[in-house]
């Protein structure tokens, strides 16, 4: 037999242990794994050096086309997550115009992503105040869970996001729940932020401490705690997203514990930048929930440590430079996104496994095979035999310094410019077909498929 591909000679990450192996791939799937392959196949890659990994699938990314496509499209932002080892990504129902909250915004989404992907792609659904009747037509057309913001968001355009009121929060997570599906959680208490942060800029104070200052740890933590009890009264599933802090986990550990059905993820920039290199970085790493201190910051690395924290994702949330900006270096008037999908798993290989010694497996569990399993892509998250042929290679002992020209964001900003990173990904493939290679960059036409939810 021949195969269209063979990886050849790398360590491979198993779901339970590395070793050496060659994989071969035919017609987009795994089809054999073996000490050795002799067989012919029409391209062959030498992995020798190398980790052979399942693509990350980034559950939480903002492309924000169509209406704002000048912030990020489809085009770049996946060459972005292709570059930096992502095969697989979930797009946000914000901050696109309309935001997908009914079926004609998910219909002009799904129209606008075609033939624009290098990478597989599934959509959130949103739930917003008003739009209790459209759950079921958004799960008709395939969403894979909905998202609703406990913090205030949106804008006064028509048809933007909005954060949920208790009453929508409760109401939706009862439909939800006997759609069979999941409900993705922003989670901070939106009135004591607000008015925080009115205090802070009455009294002149508006730099990167004063910003964190006025969204306290324990303001996600009332939030999760709500969102939970909530849960418990419905029977609805949650997955909270961009976690900041080890006692939200250990809230969510807890609810878990209790029986209630609940995942949450953090994101990289949680665990590689400190409030106080937010104050040095400047507006491109202003994010919400904020950056924490170094002490909170080694307590959610402790929960990571401890296998805490099921998924890792980029929060990637893009904006044109001039939104970065404040004539008056008010950090409450710069948005609020970082963008940061490019540099995922390169960056969290580095801190998480080179230097605090995380399994390799446990890496992998976080960035692909749990996210998997909960959004329920079945071809999807593991090297294993049947299984789509999603695979990045990454070299350990390459490093690099994150520079604007390399990065394939619309808009070359990230909080990650200047900072070494001790690892590289080098190649990415998508059912088999490279999308990204070191040397050659970005590979071919856009190849990425929607993946529609399955029961």
């Amino acid at each position: 037999m021949k195969y269209d591909l063979l990886i050849k000679d790398g360590s491979v990450v198993f779901r339970d242990d590395v070793k050496r192996a060659d994989i071969a791939i035919q017609n987009g799937k795994i089809v054999a794994i073996a000490d050795k392959i002799e067989e012919a196949a029409d391209q062959a890659v030498d992995a020798a050096g190398q980790f052979v990994m399942p693509g990350m699938i980034d559950a939480h990314v903002h492309i924000c086309e169509p209406g704002r496509t000048e912030w990020e499209g489809f085009e770049t932002g996946t060459k972005a997550l292709a570059a930096g080892g992502t095969t697989t990504y979930i797009d946000m129902p914000l901050n696109a115009l309309p935001a997908t909250t009914t079926k004609e915004a998910f219909a002009l989404k799904l129209a606008a992503a075609e033939g624009k992907n290098y990478v597989d792609y599934a959509f959130y659904g949103g739930l917003v105040p008003g739009n209790l009747e459209n759950l079921q037509e958004l799960s008709d057309a395939g969403v894979v869970a909905y998202k609703c913001f406990m913090a205030t968001c949106g804008t006064d355009l028509p048809d933007d996001f909005k954060n949920v009121d208790d009453y929508t929060l409760y109401t939706g997570m009862k439909k939800i729940a006997e759609l069979g599906h999941m409900l993705a959680i922003h989670a901070e208490n939106a009135e004591i932020t607000d008015h925080l942060a009115q205090e802070k800029r009455k009294l002149g104070k508006v730099t990167a401490f004063d910003y964190v200052a006025s969204r306290p740890v324990f303001t996600e933590v009332d939030a999760v705690k709500r969102a939970l009890f909530f849960a418990k009264q419905t029977g609805c599933k949650l997955h909270f997203v961009h976690i900041s802090s080890a006692d939200s986990v250990e809230e969510i550990i807890k609810a878990r514990k209790e029986g209630v059905d609940v995942t949450l993820e953090s994101c990289p920039h949680y665990f590689a930048i400190t409030t106080r290199q937010f104050e040095e970085i400047g507006p491109a790493a202003k994010c919400s929930p904020p950056l924490r201190d170094e002490w909170e910051q080694e307590k959610l690395w402790e929960a990571l440590k401890q296998g805490k924290i099921d998924m890792l994702t980029s929060d990637h949330s893009p904006c044109p430079p001039a939104m970065k900006h404040s004539e008056t270096n008010d950090m409450f008037e710069v948005w609020g996104g970082i963008t940061g999908c490019q540099n995922n798993v390169d960056l969290m290989f580095d801190e998480a496994v080179k230097k605090r010694s995380v399994p390799i497996t446990e890496f992998v569990r976080m960035i692909a095979t749990t996210p998997a399993e909960r959004f329920r892509l079945r071809a999807k998250g593991e090297i294993v035999i049947a299984k789509d042929a999603d695979i990045i290679l990454l070299d350990p002992n390459q490093s690099y310094v994150v520079k604007p020209d390399n990065l394939y964001y619309r808009h070359k900003h990230s909080p990650y410019i200047h900072r070494t990173i001790h690892c590289r990904v080098t190649k990415t493939f998508v059912r088999g077909q490279a999308v990204f290679d070191l040397n050659e960059g970005i590979v071919g036409r856009p190849i990425g498929q929607f993946i529609p939810f399955t029961v």
